[in-house]
């Protein structure tokens, strides 16, 4: 098994005036790019670029747990004037910084990769091919230590918008113009109508499983647009069952916490959900257990959960966001490598937590002399004993987080489901068979090292099965919805699964 630590590189923190100040330093360096050269800027300049989308997928060397965001802004979400012809495209009108100061910012608060997501629009395609690719190479020479994806937040046909994440080749903005301007929903202008339905969601994904250099498709903010606890808004579970079997190595997942968690530190909602709230910083798809996560999970489906960011404006100059990596960071056990992280968030290596309650989370099931960990299988033979042991290891923060504070572990749950098979109907939401099959406390975990473990046995699984872990600063039995509370009071963290198959 190889070392899973995260990497223990010291990020010191700047105090919010510093930060504020700061935010505007991208712009300066960015106008200095020229005097760091043109061109691809490769963080490990050792290696040709398109061996980063050829991971080994049987070498675990120097894979530890990585932190990162998948959906970021910068000042390329602007907006277009369609008066004018051609298009005119104007920065800064949504989201206002750099792509080099989310960067600069993303390093400072502990992530070792990002992508900035930018919105669509009329002719966006060109207006990133032209104008935000480059920007982008600039960023990745001036901040090297942060391997920047290239990619945006795809106007997905008859659903709320998604990561399209390309993996890093030599033709990886080509890809990207490619998938945008033929399938983006608002791309063309006049806007087509034919665009904005599930066939074309469901084509623009079999057109991107069949790329050389497949890329990642991700649900944002999946239910800000739903009216109450489970009753669906934009994205539903029907298009999330038929965009994944058309694409089950593309389509692979979403957001289980949104961004714009900083919401209520200016008087609005936790991720910007104004219809029905989250629940802990989380989307009720993923914070109801037995809920369409699991309903998912329960058919075998390899569906995965993330955290963001979504940055655009920082709470302290009105916004209602955080910095990349300041409050909310995915984990991805990889090497520092584009095709490894890829790899990692295609295969569930993740886990993620919300204001840095820890640092450090592996799930582990051990049977018959098997043994899997997050997005890993283990295979057990009813003819022996079929008892699962589940080691839950995880390490505090050492030090504060970005609100100056060193929050503590209160409990930690873990969640049991049963895999079924596929539901008879493609609206199911709910797996009635998924259990908080016990709760631990401080009294129930022990030290080892800088880690606290826990270890618990499933008797006699007789079924395929699944397991997870979250776990959380507060009281919460199960987590409450949102209001106005301070973000940095309601913290938790969720692994994906561990999945044990009984042949």
């Amino acid at each position: 098994m190889s070392d899973k630590h995260p990497e223990e590189t010291e990020h010191p923190q700047l105090s919010r005036r510093k930060l504020v100040k700061y935010a505007g330093v991208g712009a300066t360096l960015a106008a200095a790019s020229p005097l760091v050269g043109a061109g691809a800027a490769w963080a490990d300049e050792d290696r040709r670029p398109d061996e980063h989308d050829k991971p080994d997928r049987g070498n675990s060397k120097n894979r530890v747990w990585r932190a990162g965001d998948h959906h970021i802004h910068s000042e390329y979400s602007g907006e277009f004037d369609t008066t004018k012809s051609p298009i005119v495209f104007h920065k800064g009108a949504d989201a206002v910084y750099p792509i080099v100061t989310n960067a600069i910012m993303a390093k400072n608060f502990g992530l070792t990769w990002a992508m900035c997501t930018d919105h669509g629009g009329p002719t966006h395609s060109k207006v990133n091919i032209e104008q935000a690719y480059p920007d982008l190479l600039r960023s990745r020479k001036l901040v090297p230590e942060v391997l920047q994806f290239w990619g945006m937040e795809f106007d997905a046909p008859s659903l709320d918008h998604h990561t399209l994440m390309i993996p890093r080749h030599d033709d990886e903005a080509k890809q990207l113009f490619e998938l945008e301007s033929r399938f983006a929903k608002y791309d063309a202008f006049p806007t087509d109508p034919a665009r904005d339905t599930e066939a074309r969601m469901v084509e623009f994904l079999k057109v991107a499983r069949g790329m050389p250099h497949k890329p990642l498709v991700i649900a944002h903010h999946a239910s800000r647009s739903a009216p109450g606890l489970g009753v669906y808004g934009q994205d539903t579970p029907r298009e999330f069952r038929n965009g994944n079997n058309a694409a089950p190595d593309v389509y692979i997942g979403f957001e289980g916490a949104p961004g714009h968690q900083a919401g209520p530190l200016n008087g609005g909602a936790r991720g910007g959900y104004g219809n029905h709230p989250t629940y802990g910083g989380f989307d009720q798809m993923t914070a109801r257990v037995g809920g369409l996560w699991d309903s998912l999970l329960g058919e075998g489906r390899r569906w995965w959960i993330t955290a963001t960011s979504d940055s655009h404006v920082h709470w302290s100059r009105g916004g209602s966001d955080f910095w990349p990596g300041e409050y909310s960071k995915t984990y991805v056990h990889a090497r520092q490598d584009y095709g490894d992280i890829m790899d990692g968030l295609r295969n569930g290596r993740i886990w993620v937590t919300t204001g840095d309650l820890i640092r450090s989370l592996d799930v582990t099931a051990t049977s018959q002399g098997k043994t899997a960990e997050v997005g890993e299988t283990i295979t057990v033979s009813r003819r022996n004993r079929t008892d699962v042991e589940i080691e839950i290891k995880f390490r505090p923060l050492n030090g504060v987080n970005g609100n100056g504070e060193r929050p503590e572990v209160r409990r930690v749950d873990l969640i049991v489901g049963q895999i079924t098979g596929p539901s008879a109907s493609l609206d199911a939401d709910t797996n009635p068979t998924t259990k908080v099959v016990a709760r631990f406390g401080p009294r129930d975990w022990r030290r080892q090292g800088e880690d606290y473990v826990i270890r618990h046995t499933l008797r006699n699984v007789e079924a395929d099965t699944y397991a997870r872990v979250r776990g959380t600063s507060t009281d919460e039995t199960e987590p409450l919805a949102d209001g106005l509370e301070s973000p940095w009071d309601d913290l938790w963290f969720y692994s994906n699964p561990v999945f044990v198959h009984v042949r």
